[in-house]
């Protein structure tokens, strides 16, 4: 396990683990998101299962993990670290927008993708977001990872509609409300001035939201409401 010595100059700081299997892609990342005083990398790891082993003994707050990687991949990694209980967020990498492992990683409970050709402004952004509890997903991505899993499993799409359409059934008409927002990709302050309330109540409507649909974090919401249509 590759680890970061502590800083004292941000205790504040998002602590984050690197998980891929290119050590020029992880050496990228550390120097792009080091470059941020808000953020700390703490740790560095090759494989999945290396990772999660990292996960236990470091506890930071944003995992960035690779999908395809030797002895265990990011899905499975992403899958194991939910079954456990780890609730910090887990952004998975990719270089294909398409690829087959996505949609199935997010439904496990990753906070949402990066392309590894996103630009540095945008990953230091997007690793802020996932670390207060924000989804990274704007609604085309989300609305192209449902019809691709749709298109490799045309048998499911009535199941998963119907499916969807009874969890969204289970809300107030205000949840649903704060359901469709979250699903567009909007953040706790865009909904605040959407629908006239408070950051506080959007967060607690969104907590609400998460235990009635049994989600584990933003994109399992908009993925339920994009399916729900």
């Amino acid at each position: 396990m590759v680890t970061v010595p502590e800083l004292t100059d941000g205790p504040a700081a998002l602590t984050v683990l690197l998980v891929d299997d290119d050590a020029l892609v992880r050496a990228g990342l550390s120097l792009i998101l080091s470059s941020d005083p808000g953020i700390r990398v703490v740790g560095e790891e090759a494989d999945g299962r290396s990772g999660i082993e990292a996960v236990h003994a470091l506890s930071p707050d944003v995992v960035l993990m690779d999908v395809r990687m030797p002895i265990m991949d990011g899905l499975a990694a992403t899958e194991l670290l939910r079954g456990e209980g780890f609730t910090a967020a887990i952004v998975v990498l990719t270089t294909f927008d398409t690829d087959e492992y996505l949609l199935r990683a997010l439904r496990a409970g990753a906070n949402g993708f990066l392309l590894k050709d996103t630009p540095p402004s945008d990953i230091i952004d997007a690793v802020h977001r996932v670390g207060i509890g924000e989804s990274m997903l704007s609604p085309t991505a989300v609305g192209r990872l449902v019809a691709y899993w749709r298109e490799q499993d045309a048998r499911s799409h009535d199941s998963a509609t119907e499916r969807a359409r009874g969890l969204l059934g289970s809300l107030t008409d205000r949840e649903r409300e704060v359901a469709g927002a979250v699903g567009s990709g909007k953040s706790n302050a865009e909904i605040s001035a959407e629908l006239y309330m408070s950051v506080a109540t959007v967060k607690t409507y969104v907590s609400r939201i998460l235990t009635k649909l049994e989600c584990s974090n933003r994109v399992q919401i908009a993925i339920i409401v994009h399916e729900s249509r």
